[in-house]
């Protein structure tokens, strides 16, 4: 495992920490592909109860790579698509309750990932973005599906085409996190540990 990804045992839920602030913490593809064996080892091991996701500092995570991005062919796009789609339904359908604990900026893939995810609960100075529009792209993994499903198609739609960035207070009041606390990660943790989850 890399330093790009942290991986802590909270009792029997595993916290899956992303590690790169200072670059706001892209997933990139080699990043995915650490995060596809990980799943594949969580969802084998009986002990582990559910999942968090969460970042460092003021930085939960952003989307793909953009020198990735920048380097993409129309050979390779495909497959880099479908990288990011595996990992989110991996994370979706894993037998796992997981849950993101956005404790600030989450762009992009991240918020594929966050939407991936059963439950979402956020500090209070979370960040929400689909920034892709300003790049003349738009998400692969999933987020075209899971926004309008989590928030409506008009709200999702606003975020995709404006590419706004949604405050955790606004998140809360469309239904993007569920709750917002100071401390999300210890929130998620106790949340997954009661099982109510879906």
């Amino acid at each position: 495992m890399s330093n790009a990804i942290l991986v802590e045992d909270t009792g029997k839920i595993k916290v899956i920490r992303f590690n790169r602030p200072e670059i706001r913490s892209p997933l990139s593809a080699f990043v995915l592909r650490e995060l596809h064996e990980l799943l594949d080892r969580i969802k084998a091991d009986d002990s582990v109860g559910g999942v968090v996701f969460t970042g460092v500092g003021d930085v939960f995570a952003s989307g793909a790579d953009l020198r990735e991005i920048a380097a993409i062919t129309g050979e390779t796009a495909a497959e880099f698509a479908r990288l990011g789609q595996g990992l989110m339904q991996k994370i979706e359908t894993c037998g796992k309750p997981a849950a993101a604990a956005v404790n600030g900026f989450c762009f992009g893939g991240a918020l594929d990932l966050a939407l991936a995810c059963g439950r979402r609960i956020a500090s209070p100075n979370a960040l929400f973005a689909h920034p892709g529009a300003d790049l003349g792209i738009i998400t692969g993994w999933g987020g075209t599906q899971r926004l309008p499903r989590a928030i409506g198609e008009a709200k999702a739609l606003e975020m995709f085409f404006t590419t706004k960035r949604v405050t955790a207070a606004e998140a809360l009041q469309i239904g993007l996190v569920e709750r917002i606390t100071n401390d999300p990660l210890q929130a998620a943790v106790e949340l997954l540990s009661t099982r109510t989850v879906r």
